[in-house]
């Protein structure tokens, strides 16, 4: 098959930078866009986040099934890119748009409307995306390069849009410090700016990536058949908890940040230019993705030394010590608040590749084991998880801001501050210790792959040789 060009890797790793631009901002800034900007109540938001994520994430696998049976001269995954693209930028901005509403419940059902239409928008582009991994190359080290592009692009992507959202808001006149009308105009602004960035990467990844690798049979089995198949699957459930358990870590210490920095740290802007702000929290942020790019780059020549298994769970125990250790940090360790950001967000970044690479194994591993591909659907599972540990994460955080008796655009209490703090520290490890526990029951090893890949293989060539 030959080796991918780094165009083609490249044009690979620019589908996951839009839809990180995107995920990022609605990990970091959509609770408190709701909250502190639209002025929404925490504990209704988590409610809000909880059941327009859950029907849209049970959606993945359907999505994943549909996209293993469409038939174009682009393949089967390709055409949602180029088709979904706009689609996805426009509902972005509506997403972060405010309208001008008589009442706080029509102010709900707007927000219910098109968050859910967002969220399947992304569903519908981001699945089939995910599954290209599969389908690019058969070589599990061609894969492993292919991963560590998408999420060295992804934590590209967020460190773009973390760098640029302040920045463009305070441009407009807006702040995330206060909670003005102005404000709500600027936000608009300030994301459909990303926006428009985030079609151009699709397009692009849209046109340099090819689909390759063809099943050894068609897929014509059923909806069914394909359900069951997945749901015997033993390393796929192991991954799937796994991989929600290190999205409620990521999606809880990131939906806090901007609380932590607002009320506890009590910030005010680190750099002044011209116009434009830069607060602590954009510094913490930035930060933070420098240090996931890092561990990208860092995973896989540690996980082909020592083993994709055992490099995860190195990581993911170094990021529970770290992050319990964050609770002692006081309102002036602003050091050693960094410090820490950095070498936590170094081993989440280390794990997101080789969760991804792991996924495209077991794609290998069905195939292996029942004769069938099908490649979407298990794609669409980790993005299922994905989904799934944002949902809980997030709806945690809100709830909880709720529990402690959070009040938006106030001083907080206490209590308050001593949860937010929590939200960065013990809550978050709490996730990583469980990924940490069902990643050691995880059979795949990297030597059993190598067996069945070069199986796979011989019977590819045979299928093709008839």
């Amino acid at each position: 098959m030959g080796q991918i060009s780094l165009k083609e890797k490249i044009g690979y790793g620019f589908g996951d930078m839009a839809s990180s631009m995107f995920w990022k901002l609605f990990g970091i800034y959509l609770l408190f866009f709701y909250t502190d900007v639209m002025g929404l109540p925490a504990a209704a938001v988590g409610t809000l986040l909880l059941i327009t994520r859950i029907w849209d994430t049970l959606l993945d696998p359907v999505i994943g099934m549909i996209a293993d049976r469409t038939q174009s001269r682009w393949g089967n995954f390709r055409p949602y890119l180029l088709y979904l693209a706009v689609p996805f930028g426009i509902m972005g901005i509506v997403t972060f748009t405010v309208p001008n509403l008589g009442s706080q419940q029509q102010l709900l059902i707007y927000v219910y409307g098109t968050y859910s239409l967002m969220m399947l928008v992304y569903s519908f582009i981001n699945v089939p995306y995910a599954a290209l991994l599969g389908v690019i190359s058969e070589d599990p080290k061609e894969r492993n390069i292919l991963a560590s592009f998408r999420m060295g692009f992804a934590f590209a992507g967020s460190f773009v849009a973390l760098a640029l959202i302040e920045p463009l808001i305070s441009y407009r006149g807006g702040s995330t410090q206060l909670a003005m009308p102005q404000n709500a105009t600027a936000w608009q602004w300030a994301v459909g700016v990303i926006a428009i960035l985030c079609v151009i990467l699709f397009l692009f990844c849209f046109a340099w990536v090819k689909e390759r690798v063809q099943p050894i049979r068609p897929t014509s089995n059923t909806l069914k058949t394909d359900l069951r198949d997945l749901l015997s699957n033993r390393p796929w459930a192991i991954l799937v908890v796994a991989g929600i358990a290190v999205l409620i870590f990521n999606s809880i210490r990131d939906g806090a940040a901007m609380y932590y920095f607002r009320y506890y740290i009590h910030e005010k802007e680190a750099v002044q230019l011209g116009p434009i702000a830069i607060n602590f929290s954009t510094l913490y942020l930035v930060i933070g993705q420098i240090a996931n790019l890092i561990g990208v780059m860092l995973a896989f020549p540690i996980a082909n030394k020592y083993g994709k298994k055992r490099c995860f769970s190195i990581a993911m125990g170094i990021a529970s010590m770290l992050s319990i250790l964050f609770f002692w940090m006081g309102q002036h360790d602003l050091v050693l608040i960094f410090l820490l950001q950095f070498m936590i967000s170094c081993c989440a970044g280390t794990v997101f590749p080789l969760l991804w690479s792991m996924y495209a194994d077991i794609a290998d591993y069905s195939e292996w084991k029942t004769g069938r591909r099908a490649t979407g659907l298990i794609f669409s599972s980790s993005s299922m998880s994905q989904k799934m540990g944002w949902t809980l994460g997030s709806a945690l955080t809100a709830w909880l801001l709720a529990a402690f008796g959070f009040q938006a655009n106030q001083v907080q209490e206490e209590l308050a501050q001593t949860g937010i703090r929590l939200m960065l520290s013990w809550l978050p490890a709490i996730g990583s210790v469980i990924a940490l526990i069902m990643i050691y029951f995880y059979p795949l090893t990297d030597a059993e792959m190598q067996r069945i890949g070069t199986i796979l293989k011989e019977q590819r060539r045979s299928e093709n040789a008839n």
